[in-house]
């Protein structure tokens, strides 16, 4: 597999005639990560043509990656390199397609964001576990089912079409992905479907010298909510959410380690004011959540901003909030410009929070109504996809859809299990 990512920045630098693009989305966490790597890895194996540039992109500028702290983790416990990689910004697409150049798959997305429209027409194929937005043309080959893992999708094709280029290298990682993204293959979880048991069954039947599932999925688990390395800014954009509304321009930002900690941190102050100050924002909320002995969350929250008037409307909307409530404490703050809290009510997560924030913003203005304030925190959200349906078991929990598998969406799902007590403690062991 190194060979093959190293020789794809090489065959870019050749200038060769036609480049093929295996495209992840735009949240690039480690399902969109290896189902763009591994499947440029089997076109280039089984293509005619073996010079055939076949080149996986990884969809977000290069700055970025450390935040992705499941994909830095799975890199290095398989000994594969970050340098050779290609990102969004290593690689002009749009100049590759004017040039007539360029030839695009998608994986673990299937319509293109706005900003890309312009490169759909080089659009031959698609790979992904949700459903297809994107309308029918002849010229454009789609699988699309509703699995936990695109990933598992990955691993069919080459089942079926080249079994014979599977190694454990490549096998581990696999596995990883799927099992990291069906919650440790739990029904309990709701993610998994009957087809990413029976291909993580198949790879661990394969090559039986993998590690154990638990340990594999805690380990990108912890990797996932990792800012041990990061810093300030980094540990604010890595799970933000961005909503406008009269004059407030305001962040909410989910930060995994205590507040006490992240209030201890040099030149807080500074920090807070530049990522403002870069993101257009004049006001921050920052909820902090760390884990209880049988991994509940505890929850605590800080309101930024440098204009005290727009500070102590938040901060007042959060107090006063009772649907629900936050049973909020304050709690002492070396930052004037922060107002900080203990969360008493730790099943509230930030999900929960941004009703009391989007009826402050509409209250500021009310002639904007649901719809603008909606689509605001939509458009800038920049997190993972939806979730994939399962239209394979009646009754399952994904029926209806689940919400997108963020960290808190993750963290709530802890919350709902740990309160269930000890009952469901065997059957969400995978967790810890």
């Amino acid at each position: 597999m190194e060979p093959f990512l190293r020789d794809c920045r090489a065959v870019l630098q050749s200038g060769t005639s036609g480049v093929h693009v295996v495209l992840g989305n735009e949240a690039c966490d480690l399902d969109s990560m290896v189902s763009a790597i591994v499947l440029a890895y089997f076109l280039r194996k089984t293509a005619p043509d073996q010079k055939a540039a076949f080149v996986p992109v990884l969809n977000i500028p290069r700055s970025d990656f450390p935040l992705r702290g499941e994909c830095v983790s799975l890199l290095r416990e398989s000994c594969l390199p970050q340098e050779p990689l290609l990102f969004r910004d290593d690689i002009d697409l749009n100049q590759l397609h004017r040039d007539g150049r360029l030839t695009l798959t998608l994986v673990d997305h299937n319509v293109l964001p706005r900003g890309d429209a312009a490169l759909e027409e080089a659009v031959t194929e698609v790979i992904d576990h949700r459903l297809v937005e994107r309308p029918f043309s002849p010229a454009c080959a789609v699988t699309a089912e509703l699995v936990g893992s695109c990933a598992t999708l990955v691993t069919e094709r080459i089942v079926q079409r080249a079994p014979e280029i599977l190694d454990r290298q490549l096998a581990s990682i696999l596995r990883s992905t799927i099992v990291l993204d069906c919650i440790n293959m739990a029904p309990e979880a709701g993610k998994v479907t009957p087809k990413d048991t029976q291909y993580v069954t198949l790879l661990e039947s394969k090559f039986d010298k993998l590690p154990p599932r638990a340990a594999t999925f805690d380990s990108l688990q912890k990797a996932k909510f990792d800012v041990s390395g990061l810093t300030i800014e980094q540990m604010l954009r890595k799970d933000l959410k961005a909503l406008s509304g009269g004059d407030f321009h305001l962040a909410i930002s989910a930060v995994y380690l205590k507040l006490e900690d992240l209030l201890a941190r040099p030149c807080l102050k500074e920090a807070f004011e530049e990522f403002c100050r870069a993101g257009g924002y004049n006001v921050l909320v920052v909820m902090t959540i760390s884990f209880g002995q049988r991994s509940e969350p505890y929850r605590q929250l800080g309101v930024y901003s440098a204009h005290s008037d727009l500070r102590e409307s938040v901060s007042r909307a959060l107090e006063e909030a009772e649907s629900p409530s936050l049973q909020l404490t304050p709690m002492d703050s070396p930052c004037a410009e922060m107002a900080a809290y203990h969360q008493g009510n730790g099943l509230a997560s930030r999900k929960k929070l941004l009703p009391i924030v989007r009826d402050l913003l509409k209250a500021q203005e009310p002639c904007w109504g649901e719809r603008r304030v909606e689509e605001a925190c939509r458009d800038e959200e920049g997190l993972l996809p939806p979730t994939p349906m399962n239209s394979l078991v009646e009754g399952c929990p994904l029926d209806g859809g689940l919400p997108k598998l963020t960290p808190e969406a993750v963290l709530e799902k802890f919350s709902k299990m740990a309160a269930a007590g000890p009952a469901s403690d065997s059957a969400t062991s995978g967790y810890r």
